[in-house]
């Protein structure tokens, strides 16, 4: 069985930062592409950021230059570095990994969701 674990998300003022860990656990044998998705109420999931197995990142327009996300292979841990926060980022945010359990097909597994508040 996999599980993926976010820790990170809170309340912050504009303009501030947090940083978004998502940790995979479990009989993993690989693990490909890893990214962030975020959904605000009343709106559809949309990814954020990915990365893929070798390093390739994409990101949506609207956090280009604001957001960065890295992964330490290792650690099997995909991380989101959210700075320059706005009034517009504030949803819950879902770690999602593109992977293969051992004895299994690769699949899509998603974390439970951790939620980024920014008010003042």
């Amino acid at each position: 069985q996999v599980q993926l674990v976010e820790s990170g998300g809170g309340l912050v003022q504009p303009g501030g930062s947090l940083r978004l860990s998502c940790a995979a656990s479990g009989s993993i044998f690989s693990i490909y592409a890893m990214g962030w998705y975020r959904q605000a109420p009343g709106k559809q999931r949309e990814l954020v950021a990915s990365v893929s197995s070798g390093g390739s990142t994409n990101y949506a327009d609207s956090v280009k230059g604001r957001f960065t996300i890295s992964r330490d292979n290792a650690r099997n841990t995909v991380y989101l570095q959210m700075n320059s926060l706005k009034p517009e980022d504030p949803a819950v945010y879902y770690c999602n990994a593109d992977l293969r359990p051992y004895g299994s097909s690769r699949l899509a597994s998603w974390g439970q969701g951790t939620q980024v508040t920014v008010s003042s």
